[in-house]
């Protein structure tokens, strides 16, 4: 079973729930940007959440199957038609033979999530399937899928067309978002003032946002707090002597445009963070498209990790509507 890629979409590559335990030599944990969509499409054509799909970014591919099977499209609000006919999201849709899927352009959210029953069966690389572009790494020859690529796919393990989410239990992805952030590590290098302003300001997300990290612009500038710079950590008061990256980390570079660091960023790096976004969020910061508006709410750590508890808690009831 297979994809013939007749059109690859725009930055399409095989996710699934990354690589975690390999930061230390530099290899972020990646994986599905929008972990929630990706696990909801594997669920909707009977796989471990696990398993690989395909990510793409504002328009998916067009390609025709080798064999039948059952897909199931997730993430960005796109039209999904099979064979010229409009077939509907967050549902699984059964593939004959020869089918041809094409994809629309994402009216709502960035990142839409294919999956097909047996999930893309691409050869694993420390331990997953995922796509790691700047290392060359993984998913579909370690790069973005390209026309006439021949991607496999597994057997089909379970006959689950016509399975639905909800209404009710789908993400909804707004053009204005507020995300909780945690203040640190390096807060103490702003000023107050700058503080209060990065946890107020409505930014606009730039057209600088892919799987590395998201560039945020607002009309005011950072200022930082009277220092010596330490040696070893440049002249910027934006730098430090290098240290870890946590995923979500905010960054400063030049004091201007605060930058998300999400799924394939670096894992560590000369620029101070000074605030992390809750991992109950990062789903939603990674639907967001140029243009959109992020409001960064300063939180506690119990809050956020209460966060998480209700994350879990949606997942699981989203996991028993569709498993039961």
């Amino acid at each position: 079973m297979a994809l013939l890629i007749d059109e690859p979409g725009l930055q399409s590559t095989v996710q699934d729930l990354g690589r975690p335990g390999y930061y230390n030599v530099g290899i972020p944990v990646g994986g599905a940007m929008d972990t929630l969509s990706h696990e909801i499409a594997n669920l909707l054509v009977g796989n471990d959440p696990a398993l690989a799909t395909i990510e793409s970014v504002y328009t998916a591919p067009k390609f025709t199957v080798t064999e039948a099977t059952t897909m199931a499209a997730t993430g960005a609000t796109m039209e999904v038609s099979v064979n010229g006919d409009v077939v509907p999201q967050w549902t699984a849709v059964e593939l004959a033979e020869g089918d041809t899927v094409a994809c629309g352009f994402a009216a709502a959210g960035t990142r839409s999530y294919l999956a097909f029953s047996g999930g893309v069966d691409v050869p694993r690389v420390l331990g997953s399937r995922s796509t790691y572009s700047l290392g060359k790494i993984g998913g579909h020859e370690g790069r973005a899928l390209a026309a006439g690529d021949t991607v496999p796919i597994g057997a089909r393990t379970t006959d689950s067309a016509g399975r639905a989410l909800a209404d009710e239990l789908r993400p909804d992805f707004s053009r204005a978002l507020t995300a909780r952030v945690v203040l640190g590590l390096y807060d103490h290098l702003l000023t107050a003032e700058s503080v209060e302003m990065l946890t107020t300001t409505q930014w606009k997300l730039t057209p600088v946002a892919d799987r590395t990290g998201l560039r945020f612009s607002g009309d005011h500038k950072f200022e930082f707090a009277d220092r010596a710079q330490p040696f070893g950590a440049g002249s910027n008061p934006s730098n430090i002597v290098d240290a870890g990256y946590a995923m979500g980390s905010i960054q400063i570079p030049g004091g201007s445009q605060p930058i998300v660091l999400h799924r394939d960023a670096v894992s560590a790096g000369g620029y101070a963070m000074v605030a992390t976004v809750i991992s109950a969020d990062m789903d939603a910061v990674a639907q967001l498209a140029p243009g959109s508006t992020a409001v960064f709410e300063a939180v506690s750590i119990d809050d956020a990790v209460a966060a998480r508890a209700d994350r879990a808690q949606r997942r699981s009831r989203i996991h028993d509507a569709l498993t039961s």
